[in-house]
């Protein structure tokens, strides 16, 4: 089976369950791929735990969901050595990060020390845990939540965490149609208990090799470098993004070729991906923000700006 086509039939499987949002679900699918990890912030009730379940389910991956809190623990996530006595050792008791896909529902409700555990696994495929390290499954995604609206009692993200995040973005509202059919598919029970596997694990692996393998010449490696500088150089960005946004939307461009069966990353696939790559990157100064600028203005005013290469 061609990549195009296991991704297509990926992405049709869990549009079974998650109606009206195919360009999240390419995005999400973009990031996996890739070897990235996704943040998607919106309001309660659009989907979010759908899709990361219906993703899991589509490949027949291990799946956990941790539900953070302010008083949850590293160790909640991690695990924890455990004394034996029957054998008057320690034992290493391993946490829900051991999976192949974890949803990190509202991220923010954790205090910093506890979100600060992710950090090392989302960065290196392993944890560390009383001096010693535990490789976790090589297709380990997280996918976490926030809610956009509702601060209080949350810790909100640092700046050196979002980096991490190969994208930011939100479902959001479906179409009056789409919300109908939604309703009638659940009237009895939920199509997720339905939902079967399409793929394996082995075959998203051999896509992620296969993107990297994406030609991607020169000229689109300059643009890609040139939107990142540009943002440095923006009106009313404190911080712009770093080379990590460069090398994340190299390599998710190169898997948006590989799902269009093409052989080499053209200027579109950047501009699809930049803003969910780029924006939460962005740190923007408070007069900027009082005035109305947003960092996806930033990254569309960039985008208008940098000459695309022919």
């Amino acid at each position: 089976m061609r990549s195009a086509d296991i991704y297509q039939a990926i992405a049709d499987n869990i549009g079974k369950v998650i109606k009206g949002q195919q360009p999240a679900v390419r995005r999400l699918l973009a990031a996996f791929v890739s070897g990235g990890h996704v943040l998607l912030e919106d309001v309660p009730g659009t989907g979010k735990t759908t899709l990361a379940k219906a993703l899991a389910r589509s490949i027949d991956a291990e799946y956990h969901r941790v539900q953070f809190t302010p008083d949850l623990l590293p160790t909640d996530i991690l695990g924890v050595s455990i004394f034996d006595q029957r054998d008057q050792g320690f034992h290493f008791h391993r946490g829900p990060i051991f999976t192949s896909i974890l949803l990190a529902d509202e991220i923010n409700r954790a205090s910093p020390r506890t979100q600060s555990a992710l950090l090392e696994a989302m960065a290196e495929t392993q944890v560390s845990v009383d001096g010693m390290n535990y490789n976790l499954d090589p297709l380990f995604f997280v996918i976490a939540t926030q809610n956009p609206i509702e601060y209080h009692g949350t810790y909100p993200l640092p700046e050196a965490q979002m980096d991490r995040f190969a994208m930011r973005f939100h479902l959001g509202y479906v179409e009056a149609e789409n919300e109908i059919a939604i309703l009638s598919e659940q009237n009895r029970r939920h199509p997720l208990d339905d939902l079967k596997a399409c793929a394996g694990k082995d075959q998203v692996l051999a896509l992620r090799r296969q993107a990297a393998d994406i030609r991607i010449s020169d000229e689109i490696k300059a643009y890609i470098v040139d939107l990142i500088r540009a943002t440095r150089a923006a009106s009313g960005v404190l911080n712009g993004a770093s080379p990590r946004a460069s090398l994340a939307l190299m390599k998710a461009s190169q898997t948006l070729a590989l799902f269009d069966g093409m052989e080499f990353v053209s200027p579109d696939h950047i501009q699809e991906l930049a803003v969910p790559v780029i924006a939460h990157r962005l740190m923007l100064d408070p007069q900027a923000r009082f005035a109305g600028i947003t960092a996806r203005s930033v990254v569309d005013e960039v985008l208008r700006q940098v000459p695309v290469p022919i």
